[in-house]
């Protein structure tokens, strides 16, 4: 799909189209969506962490600002019919700017070759998950002020089963991608 040898024009061709097809794969992923009362289950998190995986921390976080920066101008990107400026200071304020850590840390480890095994693949995107949930909560417990306890039953205990279901996804799921693209080649 790609020249096999990119000049310095081929290669901000290619991340452009990257992130445009990331910050796509992003706002379907808010659409698959599960009302919970302040913050919504979605995909979000998985297409965060795999993105960041395959397309390492600089470009993977440049997606995730891509991302957030598109939704602040209005167009609906994140969960639900929502875009603009409240959910970057509402109740998801702290999960969607957790993204950028989540993919800079998740691409960050892939770089380092945690990307190679499903397991490390698990255990590096376990981290991007925690970055995730700790700037969510961290959000919702003092930038809300719901307090510790509300913060830690509201916006932790219903995301960690999903957490770890969506790392097994990611990590099974990169490796068959990688063997697809590979054959392609």
């Amino acid at each position: 799909m790609w020249p096999t040898r990119p000049g310095e024009t081929v290669g901000a061709v290619r991340a452009v189209v990257l992130v445009a097809l990331g910050t796509a794969l992003m706002a379907l992923s808010a659409k698959v969506s599960l009302p919970l009362p302040y913050v919504p289950m979605t995909l979000q998190t998985l297409v965060v962490l795999m993105i960041g995986a395959a397309y390492g921390w600089r470009l993977g976080s440049a997606t995730m600002i891509a991302y957030l920066a598109e939704g602040a101008l209005g167009p609906p990107v994140f969960a639900g019919p929502v875009g603009g400026i409240a959910p970057l200071v509402g109740p998801t304020a702290g999960y969607l700017f957790g993204f950028i850590a989540a993919a800079f840390v998740t691409g960050w480890l892939a770089e380092r070759g945690w990307d190679r095994s499903v397991m490390l693949l698990f255990a590096a995107m376990a981290v991007g998950h925690i970055v995730i949930l700790a700037a969510g909560f961290g959000w919702l417990a003092f930038g809300l002020g719901l307090g510790i306890a509300k913060a830690w039953q509201v916006g932790i205990v219903p995301f960690i089963a999903a957490s770890l279901v969506k790392n097994a996804l990611g990590a099974a799921l990169m490796p068959a991608a990688r063997r697809l693209i590979d054959r392609r080649r």
